[in-house]
């Protein structure tokens, strides 16, 4: 991907505050039309990124540029850009149709024009009948709407968005979430998100940054992000999984802790290494001792609890060597297994990945 073909384009991008380095030379290019994620938790420099993005800092050194374009010094007006706080930041003494204009209104846009596009903008986030309501009289998720209908009047060409789900209750955040990915892409703009929410990243994201201590550690789709984390930081930050400690013996042929040998990409890790081993829960199978299939691969372990979550059981088994967890569909069958049964731990081909530190 070129700068001019990028929506977004970061090259070695830093932010010092005094001795503390928040974002620390980051490369990254987005794509036009992209719904990108910034994913990590607090204080990873998710926040300040976006904020150099929006033009609220300014980077202390590196390129930033927004479709070609070199903007790392302009002001925010100054940017094809809008952001939607997790605040909203709507004014309290006006209603939702003059939030929505208010942009317009002070770029002295003709006001035919403000009307139609505070129409649309209404209308791209389902608020029709609610025009004259102000916020006092909207619900959180209703607010929400406004904020975005606010950024998307001025028809910016990346829409960045602050954790802008983070007060809401969890239903009403699920339900956002379907709508912010059905909105964008009707309105075919470039949504960068930040969020520290694993799942929400997962959910709306075409692709992923993970971002830990000022520093971009991975970049891929949710489904690379999830299945193939770069080391163990990203392994256990996204959902989920158990780090079986091990050392790799040959190419993609891993002996763990207990001396069980295993078969997992090693991504070309030199024999003798120490790594971890990703099994994600949802990704193991638990079988009551001897019923395990045969010549397949298996932890012996005693199960110490169950944990019911109407939609499936989480098993805690303990090894010898660690403790793990094991995700499974809530079935009749697994009736049988019980506190203090002696079992065996198994997972389908594929399921395991190694990760460095």
């Amino acid at each position: 991907m070129t700068d001019t073909e990028a929506a977004v384009s970061l090259g070695g991008i830093t932010k010092r505050f005094g001795d503390v380095t928040a974002v620390d030379a980051i490369d990254l290019e987005i794509a036009d039309g992209e719904f990108f994620a910034l994913l990590g938790p607090s204080g990873c420099g998710k926040t300040t990124t976006l904020r150099m993005i929006a033009g609220l800092d300014f980077p202390t050194q590196g390129s930033l540029r927004i479709f070609g374009e070199e903007v790392g010094t302009l002001p925010p007006n100054k940017r094809p850009v809008n952001t939607v706080f997790q605040n909203y930041a709507l004014f309290p003494h006006m209603s939702v149709v003059q939030n929505v204009a208010f942009g317009l209104k002070m770029k002295k846009v003709p006001k035919a024009e403000i009307g139609d596009r505070v129409a649309e903008a209404i209308r791209l986030v389902h608020l029709e009948g609610m025009e004259q309501r102000k916020p006092d009289q909207l619900s959180g998720g209703q607010q929400q709407r406004v904020a975005l209908a606010r950024a998307l009047v001025n028809s910016p060409k990346v829409l960045l968005l602050d954790e802008p789900l983070g007060a809401l209750d969890l239903k009403l955040r699920q339900e956002m979430q379907r709508e912010l990915k059905v909105l964008q892409r009707e309105v075919g703009i470039t949504f960068v998100f930040v969020t520290h929410d694993q799942e929400e990243a997962l959910t709306m994201s075409d692709r992923i940054g993970v971002m830990n201590e000022g520093r971009l550690l991975q970049i891929g789709t949710p489904r690379e992000i999830y299945e193939h984390p770069a080391n163990r930081f990203v392994a256990d930050f996204i959902g989920q999984t158990n780090l079986l400690e091990g050392t790799v013996e040959a190419t993609d042929l891993v002996c763990l802790a207990n001396g069980v040998r295993v078969e997992a990409p090693t991504r070309r890790a030199t024999p003798g290494t120490a790594v971890s081993v990703s099994l994600r829960p949802e990704s193991a199978t638990l079988h009551r001792r001897g019923n395990s299939p045969v010549d397949v691969p298996c932890l012996d372990g005693e199960l110490t609890a169950i944990t019911y979550l109407g939609n499936a059981l989480v098993s805690t088994v303990a090894l010898d060597w660690m403790t793990v967890e094991v995700r499974m569909e809530n079935r009749a069958d697994l009736d049988h297994l019980t506190v203090g049964a002696a079992v065996s731990i198994t997972w389908a081909a594929g399921a395991l990945a190694v990760v460095g530190d």
